[in-house]
């Protein structure tokens, strides 16, 4: 069993901090900063045993050398993306495995927002941390890969089942709701969505960890391959690769 300590930090990143209950093994996903990761190991008693990086950009892993010198931890990373992730030991693949004391995690290869971007997915907990490739009503921007990359990583996380919650490493969620709602402004239950979402920003309440079930009902990226929905916003006859484009074209840009 997974303790996930969520560690608001900068400006809108979340920092994860896990512990198997068991071995009370720890580990640390993203870390941009260290401050808060070091203050909540200290008011936990624990050291830091395992760094899960998820992709190579500083806010994920700028804390990484200095948790390494100060515990000695182990850095975990993308075997394709071992270049760029400071101080890594251990490079993993599309489908291997990982142990964090007795909780076991698979390696998802979610390429897109930028190559070599990986996902740490822990099916007993139903529960998958990824980084910038999901968010809650929205994904990551394209900054490496491609439409079809990001098409065929969203449906590897798409697949899982509807209770697994998205740990991801942003707090974009209000924005991406105002965004899917300019594109389906008649959608009731999105409307609710938004305002539960509003309401919970207003009090400064996190709206991550998200449902993997919502998101498949109300996130533009997860729906490219939905016609009802598509001819909805008017992106009738197209492939899920050109659907989907069109949508993050219109994102960036929103």
């Amino acid at each position: 069993m997974l303790n996930v300590k969520q560690l608001p930090v900068l400006n809108d990143n979340y920092v994860y901090l896990i512990i198997d209950e068991i071995t009370q093994t720890t580990a640390c996903v993203d870390p941009a900063i260290s401050g808060p990761v070091i203050e909540t190991l200290e008011d936990e008693n624990l050291s830091l045993d395992f760094i899960l990086n998820t992709h190579h950009h500083l806010d994920h892993v700028g804390a990484n050398l200095e948790l390494k010198k100060k515990y000695g931890c182990k850095i975990i990373g993308s075997e394709r993306d071992s270049s760029r992730i400071p101080g890594i030991d251990i490079k993993l693949n599309e489908g291997d495995f990982f142990e964090i004391g007795e909780s076991k995690c698979k390696i998802f290869d979610v390429s897109g927002h930028t190559e070599g971007h990986i996902a740490f997915y822990f099916k007993k907990e139903n529960l998958i941390f990824c980084g910038d490739t999901l968010f809650s009503l929205g994904c990551g921007r394209l900054f490496e890969g491609t439409p079809l990359q990001m098409v065929q990583s969203l449906l590897k996380i798409r697949s899982l089942p509807d209770n697994t919650k998205i740990y991801c490493a942003h707090e974009y969620t209000l924005n991406n709701a105002n965004f899917a709602l300019s594109l389906d402004p008649s959608n009731k239950k999105l409307k609710e969505k938004v305002q539960e979402i509003k309401i919970k920003r207003s009090r400064n309440v996190p709206t991550i960890p998200c449902f993997l079930g919502d998101e498949k009902n109300f996130n533009p990226f997860l729906m490219f391959d939905n016609r009802d929905y598509l001819k909805r916003i008017g992106l009738e006859n197209l492939n899920n690769e050109e659907s989907f484009k069109i949508i993050r074209e219109m994102k960036d840009k929103f």
